[in-house]
């Protein structure tokens, strides 16, 4: 009797458990939805082959995840967003191991993405009544390239505005509607904040909409059609005993996601992703450089130029995407072992190794060439530098004053046209808050009177001049303007 009164408190708490879950089951039809997830079958059953797609899935929520709490402070637009990039990286707890998160999240959706690819063509997983299945993971794949281009912008730093520019600028190269495209793009002839506007809104709305629509449709798909098994399966009628998803392929699913968040979340504590300096736009000598995953590209342009470019930007891109795309209709036997298909297996790895090829190639040329690879010396330390340095907060003053210097001071006034007529705010910034390209002008005011600092503009010193600083060739009257505008920057 003791024994049995021993476990009645416990007969009694699982028969609560027991009528809560049949009450939601009822209700919800959890049972059926999770016998509808986990009961496929798996002919030759669970595989470590298998494991990409789920985690593309898990990389996919996980920069969705970090993404929305880096928008929590990100303001789109060449004013802020800079400023709020170096707020998150600098100041907010974990802000920047949030963001490497996020930084190296997009690389590890292109490797996965890349072993899936690889993974579903030697394994001939796009043949038997799977073209649909595979023309949504085309679509997937495009929309992964196409979140990776948008996001690259956003930190609005030298690299990032000047690799798209390069972008946006082959996007002009398309006959017809090139020019159009590059406008719709950037908003206008150039990049600013309607640039970044736009690369936002598709980033964080108008992509991840069509990739999680295409997910769906996808993962219906692939239901539809059943897993494929190994390649030495039937890819119509499986004949090898299957084996139920859960609970091994589950397993192993989550054993490589815990590989990512381990790999993921070491990289962004012990490597922290870097901001560079704010873009500067009449920076001359930048070099850009794209992330890895675009170097091929970035070295197959510099092949083609001229009256020929429009072949290789347009051409055989086009080609080399409509027989992807076209693959389970042009190749439609039912053979599945890459070595019974060696002219498709063979044109595939070609293209990989020539993408890793010219990869390697452009680090090659960076090298060779002096004056590039000191250029891009300068640019990783001037990135170092910029990490080093405490956050600076914007000041609302010296904007403040350069919006209401009209009605405070009509000299000043002109003094601002000047400013802006000579191009004095592309090296020094607007409001003088200075550039890497330009020092700061803030308070310079109080650290020359006006006779010396007329001297310094017309007759820069050495150092200046080293710096890029040309002599301002203005008439007393317009001297006198220019510094009562300086001597308003506070």
């Amino acid at each position: 009797m003791a024994t049995s009164n021993n476990h009645a408190p416990a007969n009694t708490q699982t028969r609560s458990r027991n009528r809560l879950y049949r009450w939601f089951d009822r209700r919800a039809g959890l049972d059926a939805l999770m016998r509808e997830s986990l009961d496929e079958p798996i002919p030759g059953g669970a595989r470590f082959a298998y494991v990409f797609g789920s985690g593309l899935l898990y990389v996919f929520l996980s920069q969705v995840i970090t993404g929305v709490f880096l928008a929590l402070y990100y303001v789109p637009s060449a004013d802020h967003a800079h400023t709020t990039v170096a707020y998150i990286t600098k100041e907010v707890t974990s802000g920047s191991f949030l963001r490497s998160l996020h930084f190296y999240g997009s690389s590890a959706i292109i490797v996965i993405l890349l072993l899936h690819l690889m993974q579903t063509f030697f394994y001939g997983s796009y043949k038997g009544r799977r073209e649909l299945l595979w023309l949504s993971g085309c679509v997937l794949f495009a929309m992964m390239i196409g979140m990776a281009f948008t996001g690259y912008l956003l930190p609005w730093d030298q690299k990032a505005y000047f690799a798209t520019a390069v972008g946006t600028n082959v996007v002009s190269e398309v006959p017809l509607i090139g020019e159009w495209l590059k406008r719709l793009m950037r908003g206008g002839t150039d990049m600013g904040t309607l640039t970044l506007s736009r690369f936002y809104v598709a980033h964080v709305f108008l992509i991840p909409a069509v990739i999680f629509a295409f997910i769906a449709a996808h993962i219906y798909l692939f239901r539809k059609a059943g897993a494929v098994g190994p390649i030495s399966e039937d890819a119509v009628e499986p004949k090898q005993p299957a084996e139920s998803f859960y609970p091994r392929q589950v397993i192993m699913d989550m054993s490589f996601a815990l590989l990512i968040i381990i790999a993921l979340g070491l990289l962004a504590w012990l490597k922290p992703a870097e901001l560079g300096p704010r873009a500067n736009p009449a920076d001359t000598q930048f070099l850009p450089r794209p992330e890895w995953y675009y170097l091929p590209i970035f070295q197959w342009l510099k092949y083609w130029s001229g009256s020929f470019a429009i072949i290789g930007i347009l051409v055989i891109p086009t080609i080399i995407a409509i027989l992807f795309a076209g693959l389970p209709f042009i190749d439609r036997g039912l053979e599945r072992r890459p070595w019974k298909r060696p002219i498709a297996a063979g044109t595939f790895t070609l293209i990989l190794f020539s993408l890793v090829w010219l990869g390697a190639l452009s680090h090659r040329d960076d090298r060779r060439d002096p004056g590039v690879a000191a250029q891009l010396q300068k640019q990783r330390e001037e990135t170092e530098q910029f990490m080093r340095a405490p956050f600076e907060p914007e000041t609302a003053s010296s904007s403040l004053a350069a919006a209401n210097v009209a009605l405070a001071d009509p000299l000043a006034a002109k003094g601002k046209k000047i400013f802006e007529a000579k191009s004095c705010n592309a090296c020094h910034g607007d409001g003088g808050v200075g550039t890497p390209a330009g020092a700061k002008l803030i308070s310079i005011g109080a650290k020359l009177p006006p006779d010396k600092l007329a001297a310094v503009l017309r007759q820069p010193t050495e150092k200046m001049t080293a710096g890029g600083m040309q002599s301002v060739k203005l008439s007393d009257e317009e001297m006198k303007a220019l510094i009562a505008y300086l001597n308003i920057l506070k």
